[in-house]
């Protein structure tokens, strides 16, 4: 991220991450599930055509999906993968759907 305040913000409030630790300048590490999401300060933040960061988030696919609509959360769309329904691709019995962080960074949502 180029602004970690920034990041801060939509990790925390948007996604509604918990931050777990913030005592490095520049990272900050999220809860995410059984693990933790690591965000730090780059100047290469956004640059990246793929995917940043995946999760299967299972039957919770498109309540996760209409919260983050709610928030504001603008989804991605790619007409040459499976059908649309919404903001949520269906393609061979996955539902799927992509979004960006405020820097750019490819953040992707899936029920596989």
């Amino acid at each position: 991220m180029r602004d970690i305040a920034r990041a801060r913000a939509f990790y925390g409030d948007v996604l509604g991450l918990e931050l777990e630790d913030d005592s490095m300048e520049g990272v900050l590490a999220f809860r995410t599930g059984a693990t933790r999401l690591i965000v730090y300060t780059s100047d290469y933040a956004g640059t990246n055509r793929a995917n940043a960061v995946v999760w299967d988030v299972g039957h919770e696919l498109d309540a996760i999906v209409a919260a983050l609509e709610a928030k504001g959360v603008a989804f991605e769309h790619y007409p040459d993968f499976g059908r649309l329904e919404g903001n949520v691709h269906v393609a061979d019995g996955a539902r799927l759907a992509w979004f960006k962080d405020p820097d750019g960074n490819i953040l992707h949502i899936n029920s596989m």
